[in-house]
């Protein structure tokens, strides 16, 4: 049971700071909960959710982006409806966060090049499949030949990858703030839209 308040307890610019610190740690550390935030986006009234992994924040552009493969459905459907919320949550921290906004696919242009780039060997083994996610396939499969599910290719080998990738940028129009607290949960929303800030309270 939480015996203390915190200091953004009562404070919304206190909650705020909070926001962008919880999403910095998270981006740095992949054992954290931040770290792999859920996606959600839809068109036409289907929505569908996934787990992905937090790659970059600027605080300052309010923006938030992570890496796919330019094959998978949920590129498809951001073409159509550029619109999607991340949700993240900490159990330790009793934070939930709902990021919206308006999403950008950067594809083959410089954001793309330069995250490439800085693309761990392995980590560029996603990329380097001969069919898209959520093909079908007769056999159960990783979707990757055999020297390339064991990592026996060079990394100029994996540079073919890069026709598969892309960087997802997610443009804060507004977040929500839960924390659960035996003393008293708090609600709070932000609206990042028309480069302001605003900021209010909401019931639990």
């Amino acid at each position: 049971m939480q015996k203390n308040k915190p200091d953004y307890y009562n404070d919304l610019d206190k909650v705020y700071l909070k926001i962008w610190e919880l999403l910095k740690i998270g981006l740095q550390n992949r054992d954290l909960p931040f770290h792999i935030p859920v996606f959600i986006c839809g068109d036409e009234g289907k929505f569908d959710g996934r787990i992905v992994v937090l790659r970059g924040i600027d605080k300052k552009e309010k923006k938030i982006w992570f890496h796919s493969d330019i094959r998978s459905n949920k590129i498809k459907i951001l073409k159509s409806s550029p619109e999607a919320t991340l949700l993240f949550y900490d159990k330790s921290e009793k934070i939930q966060l709902r990021i919206s906004g308006s999403v950008k696919i950067n594809y083959q242009n410089h954001i793309s090049k330069k995250s490439w780039e800085k693309t761990a060997h392995m980590s560029r083994q996603c990329y380097l499949g001969d069919k898209g996610p959520g093909s079908d396939t007769s056999l159960p499969t990783s979707g990757l030949t055999a020297d390339v599910d064991n990592l026996k290719y060079t990394k100029e080998e994996s540079e073919t990858g890069y026709k598969n990738f892309c960087v997802v940028e997610t443009f804060i129009k507004s977040i929500e703030w839960l924390y659960l607290a035996a003393k008293g949960h708090r609600r709070a929303y932000f609206s990042l839209e028309n480069n302001s800030l605003e900021k209010k309270w909401l019931i639990p």
